[in-house]
């Protein structure tokens, strides 16, 4: 090498070049703390670009993934060519066995699963089906969770002198008739009706796990449809109104609703309820050829395990602890465990959960909706059709 050559060279050493690492995300609208962005984007430096895109449903995230796939054409706008998208856990075992999502690692190679409480672990990890499966790989990380909650209206019981609601059998009171509104949810329905038969959300067989067997079941849901009205859209405004006393829904609708009210309580039932997260995914692009979409196509963000493992630090467990945004951090589990406390989540609302979460005794009678074999469906469909 020449002289001349050899300083050019000791030159371009000395040259800084920036490299940047491209993170998208396609998230669920309101279930990520804005302040999350921020702070990741900090943390990463200058050599990170970082795209977010919040859609209104989870149902929106899912049918772009599934549209995607079935039409093989992928550009770099593609939700199925985002890094990490929003999925709720109960979609999880649906997007695995339609190829919509790839594995996030084995459980050994990720260190914030391994200080999970062992629930998550257990929705976590699936088979290649979305069965869940202990010795299976991971799907997802969750990072904002809550539980299915009962609402009432204190003035409108008290007038006519009914005791505050405490557990599902509630919902079966005769003076309570038409006074109910809940969310259309056929297995949220369901397994409440299961559940205050004792039952679990998740049985299977109807005749061997509830007392009085499938005809119990089916007695106990055409009563409770007579008694309640179902509605996705609007249970809260006819309770804010005064037209129902109870409405059944998500704690992240009821929490906000109900801190605007003052005459307002939540519970979660003492016989436990249904548990929800929301999950980052990671979807399986490079499954679909495409010269469109990028970098993408030959796998996910380096800065994936990253941002999974930021919005599983215990500070962003702060955003939703102190009130500042609607949810409960999957890292609270282990809090409420250990201390057992029932005291109200805020001073403005009257309630048994703490944090966002069931206490202690509640939650651990609670439980996450698993995917059923479609012999347990057929049983669902045959209550549908019930008269």
């Amino acid at each position: 090498m020449s002289e001349e050559m050899r300083r050019a060279y000791e030159q371009w050493k000395t040259v800084p070049y920036s490299i940047s690492f491209p993170l998208r995300i396609v998230g669920l609208r309101g279930s990520v703390p804005p302040v999350w962005i921020k702070d990741f984007m900090v943390s990463q430096g200058k050599q990170m670009k970082l795209g977010a895109e919040f859609l209104g449903s989870l149902d929106t995230i899912y049918t772009q993934l599934v549209s995607a796939k079935n039409s093989g054409q992928l550009t770099s706008k593609s939700t199925m060519a985002a890094d990490v998208v929003t999925l709720g856990d109960s979609w999880l075992g649906v997007a695995i066995r339609n190829k919509l999502i790839a594995s996030v690692g084995k459980p050994q190679e990720l260190e914030w699963f391994q200080h999970l409480d062992p629930k998550w672990q257990a929705i976590l990890r699936r088979d290649a089906q979305g069965r869940p499966d202990e010795t299976g790989q991971v799907w997802g990380a969750p990072y904002r969770c809550g539980c299915m909650v009962i609402a009432y209206r204190k003035d409108k019981l008290a007038k006519a002198g009914l005791q505050d609601i405490k557990d599902w059998d509630d919902l079966w009171k005769p003076e309570l008739a038409g006074r109910i509104s809940m969310i259309e949810s056929t297995r949220e329905v369901v397994g409440l009706v299961l559940k205050s038969l004792g039952a679990s959300y998740n049985a299977r067989n109807l005749d061997a796990e509830v007392h009085g067997g499938q005809e119990a079941v089916k007695e106990r849901f055409l009563r409770l449809r007579k008694q309640a009205m179902f509605d996705n859209i609007n249970y809260l405004r006819a309770l804010g109104a005064g037209d129902v006393w109870i409405a059944v829904g998500w704690s992240n609708d009821v929490l906000p609703f109900a801190k605007r009210q003052s005459n307002v309580g939540v519970i979660a039932p003492a016989s436990g309820t249904s548990l929800w997260a929301d999950v980052w995914a990671i979807p399986a692009a490079i499954k679909i050829k495409s010269d469109k979409a990028g970098g993408r196509i030959r796998g996910p963000s380096p800065l994936v395990s990253q941002w999974l493992e930021f919005c599983l630090q215990p500070a962003r467990s702060l955003a939703f602890h102190q009130e500042a945004f609607c949810g409960a951090s999957p890292l609270r589990f282990a809090d409420v465990a250990d201390n057992g406390s029932s005291e109200p989540a805020g001073p403005r609302l009257d309630t048994n959960l703490v944090s966002g979460l069931p206490p202690k005794d509640i939650l651990g009678k609670s439980e996450f909706l698993e995917p059923l074999e479609e012999e347990t469906l057929a049983k669902y469909r045959w209550l549908l059709e019930a008269e």
